[in-house]
């Protein structure tokens, strides 16, 4: 027999919480008006670059109803991923930190299976799907609907009390639930992110120009060729950009994660500049298994090793 919305709720979150998720919030499945207008601006501007995939699913990705049969509630979730782990050659080529460990899409996944299965075992039967960046859900928005805080000018959610170095995923639930409401936008005047992107990808409307973006380029963009325009500029980004999200002052507040898969393998941290460059691909294999690296895959890593000595 199922309970009360408030009772369910409250279930929902005390698992939540248990498997590790840092911030839980609860929003009403509905249709996204307010960002589906940012979406289509953002799309009709071309800021997509060549994700041409962000134009498939505009009804679902701002309609979770028309993703999910009977879908009442979606359950936004923040898992903390913020470390204070560095590679140790400052002239080394980067990577973002979210990619440090095993691909946050395995870790999360199997969190939100045990989540599903428990609300299940606690609530009864409860029909709905979840998803780790893996369909068309605008998590950002969703999110923020939830109160788990406001997208910054760098486009990301930031999170009052932690910073915004979360994956962010959602269960989207036949069952209604008490329904949390935004906050305010706590980014004032400050204008670091903008300030501090080298290749001016921030724009207008907290919004960023995907084709100028350095996580973009060295990730997305499937091209033989990063291009010239962007020389000197990368900042020797190898995959992905911390950039913006390191001068955030928000991330102050951030807290070392505490899933052992998300910890580097110490090889990858010893990595010297020249270690990177004379990388061969049966290495990258061994190095980056399971690693979210391997989205770029060793053709990928490098071309933008290539861009960089041309440079």
């Amino acid at each position: 027999m199922k309970q009360s919305a408030e009772k369910n709720t409250a279930i929902i979150r005390e698992e939540a919480l248990k498997l590790g998720f840092s911030f839980v919030g609860f929003s009403k499945a509905d249709f996204l008006e307010e960002d589906a207008r940012r979406l289509e601006k953002w799309l009709s501007e071309e800021k997509n670059a060549k994700m041409g995939y962000m134009e498939n699913y505009f009804d679902k990705r701002t309609d979770p109803r028309k993703l999910v049969d009977g879908a009442q509630s979606v359950v936004s979730l923040m898992y903390n991923y913020h470390t204070t782990n560095q590679q140790i050659d400052a002239e080394a080529p980067k990577i973002s930190k979210y990619a440090y460990g095993v691909d946050y899409h395995f870790v999360v996944k199997d969190k939100l299976k045990q989540l599903f299965e428990r609300i299940q075992e606690e609530i009864g039967e409860v029909g709905g799907r979840y998803f780790v960046d893996s369909a068309p859900v605008l998590d950002r928005a969703w999110a923020r609907k939830s109160g788990l805080g406001w997208i910054g000018k760098n486009s990301m959610l930031i999170n009052k009390q932690k910073g915004s170095q979360f994956f962010l995923a959602e269960l989207i639930i036949d069952l209604p639930l008490v329904y949390d409401g935004p906050i305010k936008d706590y980014c004032g005047s400050c204008t670091k992110c903008i300030d501090a992107c080298p290749t001016d990808a921030i724009v207008e409307n907290r919004q960023v120009d995907a084709s100028k973006c350095i996580s973009y380029l060295t990730i997305e963009l499937k091209d033989e060729e990063l291009p010239s325009e962007f020389a000197n500029k990368m900042n020797d980004w190898a995959f992905g950009c911390d950039i913006c999200q390191d001068v955030c002052p928000w991330n102050r507040f951030g807290e070392q994660h505490a899933e052992p898969l998300f910890e580097p393998k110490k090889e990858l941290m010893e990595m010297g500049k020249a270690d990177w460059y004379e990388l061969e691909k049966t290495k990258f294999n061994q190095l980056f298994k399971k690693s979210a690296v391997k989205r770029t895959k060793y053709s990928g890593l490098m071309r933008n090793l290539r861009f960089f000595k041309k440079a």
